[in-house]
């Protein structure tokens, strides 16, 4: 009886899989440093004497009146600019379960479960919490979600290199992520619902998915046309953004005949750094400029409900990832790559702590008729992501030396022909090249010996 195939978790990922990985991230990256920048401007802002002026632009409301559009910058950047990063996650989740690392449900099976775990623990941290202290329980979801531009942003900071698989590890972390946290908006925070401007989005996706299933194309038309969508959606009392995130999963992720890239590919490449430089930073811009003092400070780790958010960031999130990866390697046919340890998974878990863009949105739905409770939310959002930040910082420096290391091995590529000499191990070509050399050495070798042999015999025979 054959043995049963072991998979490798964290194991080199395919060219194309590696090739794609590491352009979003480096998209993802750069959008993360503005995020942070844009970070730090609000709770400047929010903290100094502009903070009037800076309230001021964020309650500002404009917009038709009677299409119930009438909002504020702040419910714009919410509802509105963020609908262009989900979009892209709706595309990222849509291309992982086509062509990534979620298209093989045993191949998946791990980032799944510790993406679940990731989510489940966080949330059952803050019920703890909250509970044993008599808080509100509404907040549960604040600490669920992960933030991957932050979270880059953050290994840009600290200048550890990652090897590719822990990247595609963290990044299908973030894609489950954000398909959980866009199911919780959708069930837990949606209080009412208007079934007619629904069933017009609806019909409008309808719209969407058949002119794109034809081929059609021109932003003329879709552009207006996702605009339609979301404010129906708007309308309809359910959040918005699902509005992004259900187009986003319509696009075709698969290349036919005579192109180059598919549509969903062409569209991300044009519209993530759109959303990761420009649509995020605003806003987080106008989300978590929350004043910050040692009094407010103080109440983030005595409220029930704020401890809860940061125990759930920085211990629910850790446990419940790093746990998950084990219990799913434990019973199925993972085999940890031999290049790295369960060290670098706890890391990597840690990391998964940094709940910024999505839980300062969930912490505004959890808690619309109480400011000052959402305010302190969102600052103990800050400081768990914060913590969350330090720690995995702390963690993956104890593995720099082994990531600097096996980066420089990933990123070889001696014969200077653009593809890592790593990949070229294993295939026809490399074997072919590596033949030739030989031969060509076999000839050489031939050739001296058959020079030192004419030698000699010259040497020895008569004068």
């Amino acid at each position: 009886m054959a043995a049963p195939i072991r998979r490798k978790f964290l194991g080199r990922l395919s060219l194309p899989e590696r090739t794609f990985v590491t352009d979003a991230l480096r998209t993802e990256t750069v959008g993360g440093i503005i995020l942070l920048v844009a970070a730090i401007a609000a709770l400047f802002l929010a903290n100094t004497p502009l903070s009037g002026i800076y309230q001021d632009v964020r309650d500002f409301s404009f917009g038709p009146d009677a299409l119930h559009l009438r909002l504020s910058i702040d419910s714009w950047a919410a509802d509105g600019l963020l609908t262009i990063f989900f979009f892209v996650a709706g595309i990222e989740l849509k291309r992982e379960l086509i062509a990534g690392e979620l298209r093989d449900r045993r191949a998946a099976a791990l980032p799944v479960m510790a993406a679940i775990c990731g989510m489940a623990m966080p949330a059952l941290v803050y019920v703890a919490v909250g509970a044993a202290g008599g808080g509100n329980l509404k907040g549960w979801a604040v600490p669920t979600a992960t933030d991957i531009a932050f979270a880059l942003a953050v290994l840009a900071v600290i200048g550890t290199a990652l090897p590719a698989a822990l990247r595609a590890f963290l990044l299908t972390l973030a894609v489950v992520d954000d398909l959980g946290a866009i199911l919780i908006i959708a069930i837990f925070y949606t209080t009412h619902i208007d079934f007619v401007a629904l069933g017009l989005a609806f019909a409008g996706l309808v719209v969407f998915w058949t002119l794109h299933r034809k081929g059609i194309r021109g932003a003329y038309i879709y552009v207006p046309l996702a605009f339609v969508i979301w404010a129906l959606m708007h309308a309809s009392g359910v959040h918005a953004t699902i509005a992004g995130v259900a187009m986003g999963l319509m696009l075709r992720c698969t290349v036919r005949e005579g192109e180059e890239r598919s549509p969903a590919e062409r569209i991300e490449h044009r519209v993530r750094p759109l959303s990761a430089g420009l649509a995020v930073p605003l806003f987080a811009l106008f989300a978590a400029g929350v004043p910050v003092s040692g009094e407010a400070i103080g109440q983030v780790f005595s409220r029930p409900e704020t401890l809860g958010v940061v125990l759930g960031l920085v211990v629910g999130k850790t446990i419940g990832v790093f746990g998950g990866s084990w219990l799913a390697a434990r019973f199925t046919k993972a085999e940890l790559n031999e290049d790295l340890a369960w060290a670098d998974v706890f890391a990597i878990a840690s990391l998964a702590g940094i709940g910024f863009t999505v839980s300062l949105l969930i912490g505004e739905l959890a808690f619309p008729a109480d400011p000052t409770l959402a305010a302190e939310v969102k600052a103990a959002v800050l400081i768990g992501s914060l913590l969350a930040a330090v720690v995995s910082g702390v963690l993956l420096k104890m593995r720099n030396n082994t990531y600097r290391q096996l980066c420089e091995e990933e990123e070889r590529d001696e014969d200077q022909d653009g593809i890592p000499d790593i990949y070229e191990l294993d295939s026809p070509a490399y074997h072919l090249r590596m033949a030739a050399i030989h031969e060509a050495k076999a000839a050489e070798h031939r050739r001296l010996a058959e020079v030192a042999a004419a030698s000699d015999s010259g040497d020895d025979g008569p004068a």
